[in-house]
């Protein structure tokens, strides 16, 4: 299980699937039974003392009337697609449940910048934007090769990376199918590698809580 403070206040944690049903009753016996709200995300729990639970059902997992639902939902092992992109390396990937079934990275050079001025700066400048735009057109390429032929199986498209790369990656008209299957959420990961792949699979699939304290009494 993984922390991080939440923009707008509260903290974000992510848990594995097969452990959600123990973090909730763990929240309930520090807080008190709380009650469960559906949500479009997925379940708000809302404890006694105040404190709540925000659980994001993960890319592809139907958000479930009730906790039980909800965690039956979330440990089915779902086929997911996974497009990582950073400037001139991509990763592309198919997940069944936990397992990386299908993977590829390809890496392609583009130029660092440069302290040069003037017009030596503008060519470098239109060089590197020439290279980044080559690797990713190969990005999409592979996308096509190893995403668009599982369309029709995958519950969700899980992208990670730089947000510019990605979107100029599925912005080619030949993954218009998978652009309905994204996730709302990227994924913050280094420079795609296999490792960072595999370790992606286990990132997607986890439920995002963010948990947020009662907030304090003004009488105090």
């Amino acid at each position: 299980m993984t922390s991080r403070p939440a923009a707008g206040g509260g903290r974000w944690v992510e848990v594995d699937p097969a452990r959600v049903g123990r973090w909730v009753e763990g929240f309930a016996d520090r807080h008190g039974p709380p009650t469960t709200t559906t949500r479009k995300y997925g379940l708000l729990l809302t404890a006694p003392d105040g404190s709540t639970a925000e659980l994001y059902a993960p890319p592809g997992a139907p958000v479930g009337a009730d906790v039980d639902a909800f965690v039956a939902a979330a440990g089915t092992p779902h086929r997911i697609g996974l497009l990582l992109a950073r400037k001139g390396a991509v990763a592309i990937g198919v997940a069944q449940g936990p397992d990386l079934v299908v993977s590829k990275v390809d890496t392609r050079y583009v130029q660092g910048r440069t302290a040069a001025g003037g017009w030596s700066q503008h060519r470098f400048a239109r060089r590197r934007d020439n290279q980044a735009k080559a690797a990713l057109g190969d990005a999409a390429d592979l996308a096509v090769r190893l995403l668009l032929p599982e369309a029709a199986r995958l519950a969700a498209v899980v992208c990670g990376g730089d947000r510019r790369a990605v979107d100029t990656v599925l912005a080619d008209r030949r993954l218009a199918p998978l652009v309905p299957l994204r996730a709302e959420r990227l994924l913050d990961v280094p420079e795609p590698r296999h490792a960072v792949l595999v370790a992606a699979v286990g990132a997607a699939r986890a439920v995002r809580i963010r948990l947020r304290d009662p907030a304090p009494d003004p009488a105090e």
